[in-house]
């Protein structure tokens, strides 16, 4: 019980110390977003799911994404392997998958070698069923006179 309660402490300090460090680099790279939050809108049952988040590194070193979670197996993120040169912009590609019907409110954590090394970026909107084409009564009934 000792070592298991020594070793989560060190952990926790070395992780602290390491985001202290990077806190006050003045030259650390920078993430910043157009916008943090994607909005589908209401888009149909089998739609292009896939949305972007651009963003820039203002920083005066390379940003290095190391990685990109969406919240559940739906929310599928692509971004870039390569370091992004200060001054530089790049996108994050999200998927969502469009054959589950409602509403869209999930997320995307963003981790990076950035003043900031986290980021949550939201994506929102709503899947509707295509409408289906519906005779209403008096089309019928047209339809019908007609023969």
């Amino acid at each position: 019980m000792r070592r298991l309660i020594t070793t989560l402490a060190v952990a926790f300090f070395g992780f602290t110390a390491m985001a202290q460090q990077k806190a006050d680099n003045p030259n650390a790279p920078t993430i910043d977003f157009e916008t943090e939050v994607v909005d589908y809108g209401t888009v149909e049952k089998g739609a292009d799911g896939t949305r972007e988040f651009r963003f820039t590194n203002n920083g005066k070193e390379p940003l290095i994404i190391t990685n990109a979670k969406g919240s559940c197996g739906c929310t599928v993120p692509s971004w870039p392997r390569e370091p992004i040169a200060p001054g530089e912009s790049g996108v994050i590609k999200v998927k969502y998958d469009t054959q589950r019907v409602g509403n869209i409110n999930k997320s995307v954590t963003v981790n990076t070698n950035a003043s900031t090394p986290v980021k949550v970026l939201r994506i929102k909107g709503k899947v509707v069923k295509p409408e289906q084409v519906k005779t209403t009564p008096e089309k019928e009934r047209t339809s019908l006179m007609a023969k």
